[in-house]
């Protein structure tokens, strides 16, 4: 376990497999930690340099009262980035780890990732009334401002934790693993109220559709039929990302937002093929 801190004075949390290769640097999605890639830190380290983050907030990160925006989390991750003087790198993000990945390339551009992997994230997750019912069905959008607001009001209520628990089955179709279940439930559980419901918030309100094109590395985008997150909204980001592919696991493979948990063998391959 390796540590840096950020010019905020926020110390975050890293592993670093070492190695040779192209570092793989992955991002988990909100109020879940860099355990989410345990699996993917043995099985993708085999053959190159796999960097993992407890993005702030979260996991075994510091978790300051301040800094709960996407592009602060983009900044950290520059901050990593510099910190490990990586010139060259591959980037996947899962969830919200996605944005992260979608913010940093808005601000900083892509001249450093060699190739991107995102894993079922929507466009755009709030379904602000002004997108069309066409625009939030493309985008994958999953709530509406009064449920994302209901949501937060809950989420740092006196019944948070039985909200938290709630939120994160309904990322499973049918019956989930309870091995899988409960690590997912207890992870995110080190991500408190304050810091979890103003990213929540700030995370559903970007709309990331004009940064989509401007992806101009080799890009390949995961969905799986389980997951709560449309697989249709995945064939929309990849229809708009030059030259972008397309991989959705069917729900006899994952049935899930958390494939990598899933079905480890058959995500790890996946992402392997795509990064030679």
């Amino acid at each position: 376990m390796n540590e840096l801190t950020t010019n905020d004075g926020v110390r975050l949390t890293y592993r670093d497999s070492g190695g040779d290769g192209v570092p793989l640097i992955m991002l988990h999605g909100w109020g879940q930690t860099q355990e989410m890639f345990r699996h993917q830190r043995e099985g993708l380290a085999t053959t190159r340099r796999v960097i993992t983050l407890d993005q702030r907030g979260h996991g075994l990160s510091e978790k300051p009262r301040h800094g709960y925006r996407i592009a602060r989390l983009a900044h950290d991750v520059l901050e990593l980035v510099d910190h490990l003087d990586l010139d060259r790198f591959d980037a996947l993000g899962w969830s919200m780890g996605v944005s992260v990945w979608w913010s940093f390339i808005d601000q900083y551009g892509t001249g450093r990732i060699r190739r991107f992997v995102a894993v079922d994230q929507p466009a755009s997750v709030a379904a602000v009334p002004w997108l069309t019912s066409q625009e939030q069905q493309d985008t994958g959008a999953i709530f509406d401002v009064a449920d994302l607001l209901r949501l937060g009001a809950d989420l740092a209520g006196p019944d948070g934790e039985k909200v938290r628990e709630a939120f994160v089955r309904g990322m499973f179709s049918g019956d989930p693993d309870p091995d899988v279940f409960g690590f997912v439930a207890e992870q995110i559980r080190a991500t408190p109220a304050y810091a979890g419901v103003p990213l929540l918030y700030d995370h559903c309100a970007q709309d990331w559709r004009d940064v989509l094109p401007r992806v101009d590395v080799p890009t390949l985008v995961i969905g799986c039929e389980g997951s709560h997150v449309n697989p249709a909204s995945q064939q929309f980001i990849a229809d708009r990302i030059p030259d972008a592919r397309l991989h959705v696991f069917p729900s006899d493979v994952a049935n899930s937002h958390f494939p990598f948990l899933e079905n480890p063998p058959a995500f790890n391959a996946v992402v392997d093929a795509f990064l030679p």
